[in-house]
C-alpha cells in the first residue's frame, strides 16, 4: 500500500511542535550505534521517531574500501533542478568537484584516501559539498543563470582580470577553493574573490573560517572580496557583520558597478 505525503502536509508536520513524554534519560550512541526516540504533538495525535545514528568507518591499511551513505533531511527539501545556460548540468557538476579531487560517479562523491590523510579528505570532501550546494543556487529565480556565472560574467564585460578556482593550503594543511583571484597590480594587492549565491550566517562564518586560515600563508596585504546575491531580497546584517569582523570586504551584487574601478586596477 503506497501512501503519498503533499508538500503542505510535509511542511505542517515537520513545524509541529513535538515533545517527549517519558522519563528515560539517553545517552549519546557510541561509534557504530543507534538511538530511536519516540516523540508526540501536543494533542498527542501525532507521533514521531526520532533516529540519531552515529557512524563509524575502520580504516584498514592495504585495503581498499569505497564507503558511501544515502540520506533525506526532511528539514531540507530541494524540489527540482536548477534551470542554467550550460547544456549540460552534469558536465559542470562535474567541473566543480574535478577542483576539489572528488569524483562522481552514480550519485556518489568519491575521494580517494589513507589512513594518514584522512581528516584532509574528509576537509576536502566537505567542502566540495558545500560548493555544490552553493553552485544550484540561482541569481534570481527568474533568471536561467548560476551566480558565479554571473559574476565571471561581469568581470569579463568589465574588463577584470582573474584566475578562477584557484585552490591555497592553509595554516592547517587543508586545502580551500576561492572562486577568483585577481592579481597584484602597481596600484592593488592580490585580492581574492568569493561569490556568495545564498548568503546566510552559516556560509559567512566558513568562509571567515577559510580565510582566516589562508590568509597567512598569502601576502599580508592580501585581501578578499565577497559577492554577496541581493538579488530579490535582503542580506541580513549577521552575514555583513560577521565577514566585517575579520576584514573581509562584502560587496553587495546590486551595488556591482561602483565597485568595477577597485576590481579592474
Amino acid at each position: 500500500m503506497s501512501f503519498i505525503l503533499m508538500q503542505q502536509e510535509a511542511d505542517a508536520l515537520l513545524a509541529m511542535e513535538k515533545h517527549y513524554t517519558g522519563a528515560e534519560r539517553f545517552t549519546f550512541p557510541s561509534l557504530g550505534g543507534a538511538l530511536r526516540i519516540s516523540l508526540h504533538s501536543e494533542a498527542m495525535r501525532e507521533e514521531f521517531n526520532l533516529d540519531i545514528t552515529r557512524g563509524r568507518i575502520e580504516l584498514k591499511k592495504n585495503t581498499f574500501q569505497l564507503r558511501a551513505q544515502r540520506a533525506i533531511v526532511l528539514a531540507r527539501i530541494d524540489i527540482g533542478g536548477a534551470p542554467h545556460r550550460n547544456t549540460d548540468g552534469e558536465e559542470m557538476l562535474k567541473t566543480t568537484l574535478a577542483g576539489f579531487g572528488v569524483q562522481l560517479d552514480n550519485d556518489q562523491l568519491i575521494v580517494h584516501t589513507t589512513p594518514e590523510n584522512f581528516s584532509l579528505k574528509k576537509h576536502t570532501i566537505i567542502q566540495a559539498m558545500l560548493a555544490v550546494n552553493d553552485l544550484f543556487y540561482l541569481a534570481s529565480p527568474f533568471v536561467a543563470s548560476l551566480f558565479v556565472e554571473d559574476v565571471t560574467n561581469w568581470f569579463e564585460r568589465s574588463d577584470i582580470r582573474y584566475t578562477p578556482k584557484i585552490k591555497f593550503t592553509g595554516k592547517s594543511g587543508y586545502d580551500h577553493m576561492f572562486d577568483f583571484v585577481i592579481p597584484k597590480s602597481r596600484k592593488q594587492p592580490e585580492r581574492l574573490v568569493q561569490a556568495i549565491a545564498n548568503p546566510r550566517k552559516e556560509s559567512a562564518e566558513a568562509l571567515v573560517f577559510k580565510w582566516v586560515d589562508t590568509k597567512e600563508t598569502r601576502s599580508s596585504d592580501s585581501r578578499l572580496y565577497v559577492f554577496l546575491n541581493d538579488t530579490g531580497s535582503i542580506v541580513a546584517s549577521s552575514v555583513v557583520d560577521a565577514l566585517r569582523n575579520y576584514n573581509l570586504k562584502p560587496l553587495f551584487w546590486s551595488e556591482r558597478e561602483s565597485y568595477r574601478d577597485d576590481l579592474a586596477a
